[in-house]
């Protein structure tokens, strides 16, 4: 589902060379369930947003699907993250003046035609699915943090993507909560779906079935 190819990040600020990803080789399978873990600059966030189209290596070479993806222009990438890939974001980013049911829908006014096709039903199922069938009509503010990060797992995955990034999906929840959300990525990924995640806790990175340690742009372990 990945490849990644001696990828490098360099950021040049005020005459510095800063190296964030250094000559990074990565493959990860459909499937798959893979944690990211790093302190601050060690260059995981990097990774995730290059992972996630959001940005693109200075040199190396980005498979995604099959396709080389680290060439493509802007609106080319855009495409490709509509098309191919799920974001899970630790500050939930749902708009607050829309209901559950509404904000899960968001992405498909950037989809194609197949994709906005049966949305509304498809959107109420994925909230049956992550446990909130209740609570379709809910606004952001009649819900708890836990409840509002499952309307964004399902927001996630309305374009029914190849990819589930999750940066730091855990981070704003209490440990009850965040196991519940834990379980939950869990179980889809039992149903197939693939899933990196960018985490700062070892107890969270032990659900997946395989750790990355990132340092100083590196894979070290």
């Amino acid at each position: 589902m990945i490849k990644l190819d001696n990828i490098s990040k360099v950021y040049r600020t005020q005459g510095e060379t800063i190296r964030a990803l250094d000559g990074v080789n990565l493959s990860i399978a459909e499937g798959e369930f893979v944690a990211i873990m790093g302190r601050s600059g060690s260059g995981k966030s990097t990774m995730l947003n290059i992972l996630g189209c959001m940005d693109k290596p200075t040199n190396g070479r980005y498979t995604l699907a099959g396709q080389d993806v680290s060439v493509l222009d802007d609106d080319a990438l855009s495409k490709i993250r509509n098309e191919y890939i799920g974001f899970v974001f630790q500050g939930f980013h749902l708009l607050p003046r829309l209901s559950a049911l509404d904000n899960v829908l968001v992405p498909l006014r950037f989809a194609t035609p197949q994709q906005q096709r049966g949305g509304v039903e498809r959107a109420k199922d994925l909230l049956h699915q992550v446990g909130l069938g209740e609570r379709i009509h809910h606004m952001p503010n009649e819900m708890s943090g836990g409840q509002i990060q499952r309307v964004a797992i399902a927001r996630s995955l309305i374009n029914n993507p190849s990819v589930l990034l999750a940066d730091e999906p855990t981070g704003n929840l209490d440990s009850a909560i965040s196991e519940q959300i834990i379980e939950l990525l869990k179980s889809l990924n039992a149903a197939g779906q693939t899933i990196v995640m960018v985490t700062h806790e070892p107890d969270i990175a032990d659900n997946a079935g395989r750790t990355l340690e990132f340092l100083d742009g590196k894979i070290v372990s």
